[in-house]
């Protein structure tokens, strides 16, 4: 399996027989190497509904003939936007699809969208974020979306063999370095990639310091560069 970091929170997860990609904010991500036209997948995963985690999920599987996992209230909402694919989830629940399995995590966060033509029209709430799960090849990868440090990871790492957690470190609209230190120790986690993190000015960290704070905890870090990959 390869995981590719595309920038925020975005992985490309290519597994021995498809294709997924994570909450594709590719336009309008300053950090971005990639379109979206360049993806090919499956499978487009999203976590929540805001629009860095949503980003790009509509014109990718549209190019792709790809089916979008996500809530009950962002498979609906992107299904009347012309998503033709969608399979929505709620909170623990879990579905075998093609490439494995997935299954919906608790995330402390919120969600929703603001009118994309700039009126003053209602913010669309768009149910609860989440955190994924993810069965594939004998391997569990755990994305957790945007979330504060909760004490349900430490159930999840009861739970799980973890082989790979996606955690974010960004402070100020999730939690911050030292408390995805303590949800990697919750996690048992034996692999970290950090994520959501220096896309914007609120949410600047170093991740090879906050990998430091991993390695000293006996967890191994992985803070790739945008583009790189990892192999599990």
């Amino acid at each position: 399996m390869n995981i590719t970091y595309l920038s925020h929170s975005c992985f490309l997860i290519e597994t021995s027989s498809h294709t997924l990609i994570i909450d594709p904010y590719l336009n309008g991500n300053p950090l971005a190497q990639v379109k979206p036209a360049d993806i090919k997948c499956d499978f487009v995963l999203i976590t929540h509904g805001h629009f860095d985690h949503v980003g790009d999920a509509l014109q990718i599987a549209e190019q792709n003939d790809a089916t979008i996992i996500s809530s009950y209230e962002v498979a609906d909402w992107l299904g009347r936007q012309g998503a033709k694919k969608a399979h929505p989830m709620g909170l623990g629940g879990g579905y075998n699809f093609p490439f494995g399995r997935v299954k919906l995590t608790v995330a402390f966060h919120s969600a929703g969208y603001p009118p994309e033509d700039g009126s003053m029209a209602a913010f669309s709430y768009l149910g609860v974020a989440a955190g994924m799960l993810i069965y594939a090849d004998g391997k569990t990868i755990y994305h957790a979306g945007d979330t504060a440090l909760t004490l349900e990871m430490q159930l999840i790492g009861q739970r799980n063999e973890i082989d790979l957690a996606m955690l974010p470190i960004g402070d100020n609209f999730t939690m911050g370095p030292e408390d995805a230190v303590t949800a990697a120790e919750f996690l048992r986690a034996k692999t970290v990639i950090p994520m959501h993190y220096n896309t914007f000015p609120p949410i600047h960290q170093d991740p090879k310091a906050y990998a430091g704070l991993l390695e000293a905890k006996g967890i191994k870090g992985a803070p790739i560069g945008i583009g790189e990959s990892l192999t599990l």
